[in-house]
Formats: structure tokens, C-alpha cells, sequence
């Protein structure tokens, strides 16, 4: 299977590097900067797998028509990189791998259905510099089809992408991509103070306003009759839990858990956009509840105070305390 992955970041560079040592064929599409750094001094990959440089081929835009063709750029960047290289992805299969629920509706405009495989990437990993990737956690991999009418078989594909991590093969893979956004949501706090996820989520007031993020989350949700599917290690029944006990239980709960995810620095993916100058997909994750809640009038307050901040840390490149945080939102913290 001849496979391409667009976007050299924190997944798609993991995603290549792991199937290229696995002796797949594989061609990361990446920006300039990268390109050239990947072609001349490999893709390097550490962290909890060990340490690799991998050689492998990298270039600006497809030349070929591949098999397969992973978009692994930031959501708001999918509809350009489809467009630079539509001539060559039209007959593929194409695989998404961004948070939210936005990334399958922007590339089902120019891609039939029958052709979308949509997945969730449950491991996680950091790029604040072209070519190197910091692996932080291993996880699943879920894939599933977005066609009402799937005529794709994915045993084929599950196969060759589980020699990179474990693969899933999902019934309902939208139900399992909206609970993916309540795993997502909390990495703007990491964003706004501009710390690893171990910092910022070692503070107990800070990781209450977590807690009543998924809160508003969950609220919206619920009203607009949307089925959340439970992911691996990550149960709808644990959501459910630690938003039903009083938040500062569930702050210390939450804690625990955030701090015990990476011996290595965390940065969820909000952060490391803003670190490498770019905007961010924070209206793609928090910003859904947003769009969620409009349709079933009910507020999220919270969230779209996070988004705004995170919108203004973007524009001047200047992080807040925890203590502007935490007085900027308590008045929505219950």
C-alpha cells in the first residue's frame, strides 16, 4: 500500500515514522521548513518507544497517487491541503485524524463519503520543532466509516495501520468523536498559561474549572440529544462520574490522572500551535460546545470564555497567570 501523510506534526509525523520503520511506503507532505529537515537529517522520534531517526522521503505536494492518504494538519488547514494536492488524492482513501467533529464535513466537500475513513488518535505525542516528535503515551487507534451505506472494507487498512498502534474498528465512530472532544477539551488551560499539562493540572482550582468545562460540555450535549460512545480507557461512565461529584472531588480525581499521563512534558495540541506561531483548532474542540449549545438553547459561558482567551493569547503571544485564569472564570465555577 502506497500511503501519504499530510502534515508533519505531532500525529503525522509519529503516524509516518512508525509505519516507515515497519517498512511501509510511506511520503510525509510537510511544509518547507520541515521537508527540509526531515530530508536531510531524518525524522527523529523519541520517548516512550526509545529513541529513532528515521529516513524517510518528504515532500511539499503529492506526486503520485497514493493508496491511502492520511490528512494529519490542523482542521482549519484540511480544505487548503486538499486543494494543493486534489489531482492526486481524488481516487485515494483518505483518513482523517483531527479532533472534533468538523475535519470528515470539510473533507466530504471534495471527497466522496464512500472514500472518508474517519479516526481517533487515542496516543499521544509533541512537535514544537520540524522533524522531531516526542511520543508521550501509547493508545488506540480508531477508525470507522462516515458513508451511511459503507462499502469500504477496513480490515485490509486496520491491518497496515496497526503496525503503528493498535487499531479499532468503530460501529459509530461520530459518537466515539464527540466524547473524543470532553478528552480534548481541557488542553486550552495548558494553552492560556503557556505550561505542560503536569503544571497546570497540578493545581487543584485549576483542574475545578476542567471539571465544569465538561459540565457545560456535557449539559449542551445532552439537550441536543447527541449519543456519546464510550473510547478505550476513557468510558462515557467516567465522564459522567466525575461531573455528577462536587467538583473539587472531582478536580483532585482529575489530577491525579493528568499528572500520571507523560514522564515526559505534556503540551496538548492548542499549546503546541501557538509555540510554533499558529493558530490554533480551539473552535474546532470548545468551540463545538458553542455550536452545540446554540442549537439546543443552553449556555456554555465557560467555554466560549476559554475560546475567547485562547483567541487572545494567539493574537499577542502573551500567556496568562493562573491567577488572571482562575479570576477570569470563577464566576462560572459552581
Amino acid at each position: 500500500m502506497k500511503i501519504a501523510v499530510i502534515g508533519s506534526g505531532a500525529i503525522g509525523g509519529i503516524v509516518a515514522g512508525y509505519l516507515k520503520l515497519k517498512g511501509e511506503d510511506v511520503v510525509l507532505i510537510a511544509r518547507a521548513q520541515a521537508q527540509k529537515v526531515i530530508n536531510s537529517l531524518g525524522l527523529q522520534i523519541s520517548g516512550v518507544r526509545g529513541e529513532y531517526k528515521i529516513e524517510i522521503r518528504s515532500d511539499e505536494k503529492l506526486n503520485f497517487t497514493p493508496d491511502l492518504t492520511i490528512i494529519a494538519t490542523k482542521t482549519q488547514d484540511i480544505e487548503q491541503a486538499l486543494k494543493d494536492n486534489f489531482g492526486f488524492i481524488k481516487d485515494s482513501i483518505v483518513l482523517t485524524t483531527q479532533n472534533g467533529v468538523a475535519a470528515d464535513e470539510i473533507v466530504a466537500k471534495l471527497i466522496s463519503k464512500e472514500k472518508i475513513v474517519s479516526s481517533i488518535v487515542m496516543f499521544g505525542s509533541t512537535n514544537l520543532e520540524p522533524g522531531c516528535i516526542i511520543h508521550n503515551f501509547e493508545g488506540d487507534w480508531i477508525i470507522g466509516c462516515i458513508s451511511e451505506q459503507p462499502k469500504l472494507d477496513l480490515t485490509v487498512l486496520a491491518r497496515v495501520l496497526s503496525k503503528a498502534f493498535p487499531v479499532t474498528v468503530s460501529g459509530n465512530i461520530r459518537g466515539m468523536k464527540y466524547l473524543k472532544i470532553f478528552v480534548n477539551a481541557n488542553n486550552c488551560i495548558s494553552a492560556i498559561l503557556g505550561v505542560s499539562m503536569q503544571e497546570a493540572f497540578s493545581d487543584i482550582e485549576i483542574s475545578r474549572i476542567s471539571i465544569n468545562i465538561w459540565r457545560e460540555g456535557l449539559e449542551a450535549v445532552s439537550k441536543a440529544g447527541i449519543n456519546l460512545v464510550s473510547l478505550p480507557n476513557f468510558p462515557v461512565e467516567r465522564l459522567i462520574k466525575l461531573t455528577g461529584i462536587p467538583s473539587l472531588d472531582g478536580a483532585k480525581i482529575y489530577s491525579g490522572i493528568m499528572n500520571s499521563l507523560s514522564k515526559e512534558p505534556l503540551y496538548g495540541s492548542i499549546l503546541q500551535s501557538i509555540k510554533r506561531g499558529k493558530t490554533s483548532e480551539i473552535d474546532y474542540i470548545n468551540g463545538e460546545f458553542g455550536r452545540i449549545a446554540k442549537n439546543s438553547a443552553v449556555g456554555v459561558p465557560l467555554n466560549e470564555k476559554l475560546v475567547s482567551m485562547v483567541h487572545e493569547v494567539e493574537k499577542t503571544g502573551k500567556f496568562f497567570s493562573k491567577e488572571e485564569l482562575i479570576n477570569s472564570t470563577k464566576k462560572f465555577i459552581k
